[in-house]
């Protein structure tokens, strides 16, 4: 490694005297004619001068080979100069050929995996802004249709319905903080204070938060064994298991139950949250982690960030989440957690 960064080093003092020429056909054109120069003269040198006839031609042969076959060469450059034009403007889907095996294909191949990533990402940040649109715009209508009845007179300013315009304004207040924890994690300044934490007291005050919900929920904990502990950040893992118990509680039945249970290996700690709700179907259990993506269950008053955010917490951690086949109905959604 270190022979290959010299060799690099070394290369790049190397003086570059054909920078300022603008074409490559043109630059192999002055090297054939430079190396047949300097060729001549040593033989001339060493051996005396030959034939001028068949130098010259020797060299005029070599200067027309080079060109033509130089061709070949430049066209995937000139195309992927073209390419990066309607790259710019918006076209990503523009592709050049890559059937060259030297630098340049390599080049090519680059040029087309770049391309299609840069499509993606435009499309995500299309995706994100509709998304988002439309997750702001659902509170902000319902909140705006509750205050104008309350104004209007239609609807009287009762608890019931100031109740209602508080679950919209929280319902919007807990979006933006998942999107602003969202840029945090994007732009890698969320930063964790990793400790020793004992599982069961953790457990029990998020379920106990869980249960203020009011949605009938019944929570079981078990911890194995009693005096478990997991290696993480408390604040980033109590938002981990708090967004699980949220949707464990949401998508089962009313008065269903919600299993934690929590298990300390020797080199690590499985956290688990299984519902008595439909489940996720196979097809659909690795794409729930994306954004905005919540399957049939719209409506339900999710923000579809919840296991984003889980995920990429996890993933800080050095761990896993995935959705697991839970043997029966409902939902085993499976956290791994390194040990230190």
């Amino acid at each position: 490694m270190r022979t290959r960064q010299l060799v690099r080093t070394l290369a790049d003092l190397l003086p570059r005297p054909l920078d300022p020429v603008r074409s490559i056909k043109l630059k192999l054109g002055i090297v054939v004619i430079a190396s047949g120069a300097i060729a001549l003269a040593f033989f001339w040198w060493r051996i005396g001068w030959l034939p001028p006839a068949t130098s010259v031609t020797a060299i005029l042969l070599a200067l027309c080979t080079s060109q033509v076959l130089a061709h070949g060469m430049t066209r995937p450059l000139r195309a992927m100069a073209a390419a990066s034009h309607s790259i710019a403007r918006g076209g990503y889907e523009v592709r050049v050929r890559a059937t060259a095996k030297d630098e340049v294909g390599e080049l090519a191949v680059a040029f087309n995996q770049m391309a299609a990533d840069l499509g993606a990402a435009d499309q995500q940040r299309r995706d994100l802004i509709a998304n988002v649109s439309h997750e702001l715009r659902t509170p902000i209508t319902a909140l705006q249709a509750v205050l104008e009845n309350v104004v209007d007179g239609v609807t009287p300013a009762d608890p019931a319905t100031m109740s209602t315009a508080l679950a919209q304004t929280q319902r919007l207040g807990r979006l933006i903080e998942e999107l602003l924890d969202l840029s945090r994690l994007d732009a890698g300044v969320l930063t964790l204070a990793r400790e020793e934490l004992a599982l069961a007291p953790l457990l029990a005050d998020m379920v106990a938060e869980a249960e203020v919900a009011g949605r009938g929920t019944r929570f079981e904990v078990k911890v194995e064994p009693a005096d478990a502990t997991a290696y993480a950040d408390r604040g980033r893992l109590h938002q981990v298991v708090a967004n699980l118990l949220d949707n464990a509680s949401r998508h089962g039945p009313r008065g269903g139950l919600v299993q934690v249970r929590a298990v300390a290996h020797a080199d690590h700690t499985v956290i688990e949250v299984v519902d008595e709700g439909p489940g996720i179907a196979a097809a659909d259990r690795d794409r729930v982690f994306e954004r905005f993506t919540r399957g049939e269950r719209s409506g339900d008053g999710g923000t579809g960030l919840g296991l984003a955010i889980a995920q990429w917490v996890v993933d800080l951690h050095g761990g896993t989440i995935a959705v697991v086949d839970p043997g029966r109905k409902g939902c085993r959604i499976r956290v791994t957690l390194p040990t230190a």
